[in-house]
């Protein structure tokens, strides 16, 4: 389905690229930059960003085969516009499993939608660096994972263990993140019309 661009996108992406030149890139890697970038406003994004191209050629096409999608909170999945999103910190038994396990109920929502969508998902971590330190402990096996948490605790290290874990990822070396560079990451291979 090709997308409808309005022209207030059109034309921030017209700024974006006259203030830097992603040409160089791979596809999907330009791809991915200049949505985060356009949704942040943030250049810093350019030299920031951590992206592998066979990764994220291997995680469009599980998204074209229905590959599902979950995401550590409701903001990441509010910012996801072209699929159903699979997140489950508002669930009670998230709550529970929380005060049971001694874990955040971002990293108890995470075994959660494990149990229900089980390995090749793409999972989109925005917000909460337990759930991207969660979905590392376990055998998700995901077709990728978007890393992108923000904050001072733990953030920038739960995204240097995601990339060092080896598992297909988009991540960023820095503290900055936050649900709406994830959300456009993944909207970011959602909309791309590459072969």
């Amino acid at each position: 389905m090709t997308r409808t661009v309005h022209p207030i996108e059109q034309e921030s992406y017209a700024i974006l690229r006259a203030r830097a030149d992603l040409s160089a890139l791979a596809p999907l890697s330009r791809a991915v930059v200049e949505r985060v970038v356009h949704a942040s406003a943030d250049l810093d994004y350019v030299d920031d960003l951590v992206l592998d191209e066979p990764a994220l050629d291997a995680a469009h096409a599980a998204l074209r085969a229905g590959a599902p999608v979950v995401a550590d909170v409701e903001m990441v999945a509010a910012g996801i516009t072209r699929r159903e999103v699979v997140c489950r910190v508002r669930d009670p038994r998230a709550a529970d499993l929380a005060r049971g396990a001694g874990l955040t109920r971002s990293a108890a929502a995470v075994r959660l939608a494990l149990d229900e969508v089980g390995p090749g998902a793409v999972w989109v971590v925005g917000c909460a660096p337990t759930a991207l330190v969660e979905l590392l402990a376990l055998d998700a096996r995901p077709a990728l994972v978007v890393g992108l948490p923000v904050g001072f605790v733990g953030a920038a290290e739960s995204k240097a263990a995601l990339r060092a874990s080896g598992l297909p990822a988009v991540s960023n070396a820095s503290e900055k993140g936050g649900s709406a560079v994830a959300a456009a990451a993944l909207n970011a291979l959602l909309y791309a019309e590459v072969p």
